[in-house]
């Protein structure tokens, strides 16, 4: 499962001309769902994010979550995070889950960060819709967080 999350002073996203999800300062989350991702996944790579300490402190530093700052967490499914780009021109799609599997992911990592945040802070994508999403990004501030079995790199 993979998180590409960028700190924002405001996000939203848009399906048909109709906004369906808007936050103000916090985090825009684009969530990738592979193959054989469970909810194990889903709730490290949830922890991960509201635990990653991206926003300043007193002293400047990023050394403040979106769990401690008070700020919102906009949720936006991204099927092409899944994608395996390592060859060619053209991204392949084999790595990502079925669009049930991936859905049913998607809801349940909302549910979670919903739980941590409270409903209030936390704004949702549509899945499988063509989405607008627009933000400002503060910094720039991008990261890209994973989750999972990453048993290639361990046999090397």
């Amino acid at each position: 499962m993979k998180g590409l999350i960028q700190r924002v002073s405001e996000a939203s996203v848009a399906v048909s001309g109709e906004t369906v999800g808007r936050i103000g300062p916090g985090l825009l989350l684009l969530l990738g769902v592979e193959k054989g991702d469970a909810l194990n996944e889903a709730k490290d790579l949830c922890r991960k994010i509201l635990s990653y300490r991206v926003f300043p402190d007193e002293q400047g530093r990023m050394n403040v979550s979106v769990l401690d700052s008070g700020g919102s967490l906009l949720v936006v499914p991204q099927f092409t995070l899944a994608a395996d780009t390592s060859s060619g021109t053209r991204p392949g799609f084999s790595l990502a889950a079925a669009p049930g599997p991936a859905n049913q992911l998607y809801r349940e990592f909302v549910v979670l960060a919903r739980q941590a945040l409270g409903d209030a802070r936390v704004g949702t994508g549509e899945f499988g819709a063509d989405m607008k999403v627009a933000l400002v990004n503060d910094g720039p501030v991008t990261f890209m967080l994973e989750t999972g079995r990453k048993e290639a790199c361990t046999k090397m």
